[in-house]
């Protein structure tokens, strides 16, 4: 059986800038955002430039007691997310929430967060590590985080990719 998905709105969240309109107007200026390294020393990397999302506030989408149990990956996905949201003018109390999904895909994230846990680890033994330190580390929460807002109803849908030969 063929599905159709139809794209209503986009979010972007990346070093061009906050907000799809925001990054659009920065690239087609010729900005690409990639800059010196501003969130960690990198006295000892070889490397000193990177695309980091700066000007980023996570209380405009996430409320002070949530944040700490995610990590930043999962921040700027729901702000993406909301953007999305808005662009497409949609609004889940019109809709089949069973009929709605979202398909996201990381490579990885979560490096703050292991880093972080992993010193406590170090530092003061197993009781210190957080309970919310896998939560707060993979992109499974996301769904999680878009369901809790009332927007999905959390379905359990894997992407597939077609077989390659």
């Amino acid at each position: 059986m063929t599905r159709r998905v139809v794209v209503t709105g986009v979010g972007l969240v990346c070093a061009a800038g906050v907000g799809t309109e925001e990054s659009w107007k920065n690239l087609l200026a010729g900005q690409s955002g990639i800059a010196t390294i501003t969130s960690f020393d990198t006295a000892g990397f070889d490397c000193r430039i990177a695309g980091e999302v700066k000007n980023f506030d996570p209380f405009h989408w996430i409320e002070k007691k949530e944040l700490k149990k995610m990590g930043r990956f999962i921040q700027l996905a729901l702000a993406g997310a909301d953007f999305a949201v808005k662009m497409a003018e949609w609004k889940p109390e019109q809709s089949d929430l069973d009929e709605v999904g979202v398909y996201v895909s990381s490579g990885i994230g979560g490096f703050d967060i292991i880093e972080r846990e992993h010193i406590k680890l170090m530092q003061g033994g197993p009781g210190k590590i957080s309970p919310f330190f896998i939560p707060s580390a993979i992109i499974n929460t996301f769904r999680f985080d878009m369901g809790r807002a009332g927007r999905i109803r959390r379905r359990r849908r894997r992407a597939r990719l077609p077989h390659i030969r």
